[in-house]
């Protein structure tokens, strides 16, 4: 890979990361402590990730056990599951939160999978986008006199395979999170 476009790489390899944990966020009828990881907790004036104020666990397919190192922050627990987008009431017994994730209807199942087709393009678009920003960047540099015209088709043609690459990665997670959902 040329030294002038491994930056952008590295930008596209940050976007499918977070196409990645944008897919973990939506949940597949199972229990899966990824579900939980946009959740941020009031610690201390704060917003905390869950996952740094608590112990979370998983003791059956369907049910996640959220278990805080300050019992204090059970009330704050709870309050941030419910209002977020997660559909999930917790019960509390006063030392843990449990979530338990019913099974999924056929029409919920195609609203998530639609939700993760949203993801899937949201991410080539911003991969396009930088594609476009490294191609701007290549032209200045042309113009510049910085590369010749020979180094400039070059790179874009790495770069446009390098992008039809990723927007392949993310086509396959998609495709991959659809079956995962659609899976009774």
């Amino acid at each position: 890979m040329s030294p002038e476009i491994v930056s952008y790489d590295e930008r596209m390899q940050k976007t499918i990361e977070v196409v990645k944990s944008n897919f973990a966020a939506v949940r597949a009828g199972r229990a899966n402590a990824g579900v939980l990881d946009r959740i941020m907790v009031e610690y201390y004036g704060a917003p905390t990730p869950l996952n740094q104020v608590a112990n979370i666990g998983s003791p059956d397919p369907r049910t996640l056990t959220i278990q805080p190192y300050d019992m204090s922050l059970l009330k704050a627990i709870e309050k941030a599951i419910q209002t977020s987008d997660l559909g999930i009431n917790p019960q509390n017994d006063g030392r843990v939160l449990r979530l338990a994730f019913p099974q999924l209807t056929e029409e919920r199942r195609k609203e998530l999978t639609k939700q993760v087709r949203k993801y899937g393009e949201e991410g080539k678009v911003a991969l396009r986008n930088i594609r476009r920003d490294a191609m701007d960047d290549i032209k200045k540099k042309t113009k510049k006199s910085e590369l010749t015209e020979d180094d400039q088709k070059k790179l874009e043609k790495e770069l446009q395979d390098m992008t039809d690459k990723r927007c392949k990665d993310i086509d396959d997670l998609t495709a991959k999170k659809e079956k995962e959902l659609m899976a009774v």
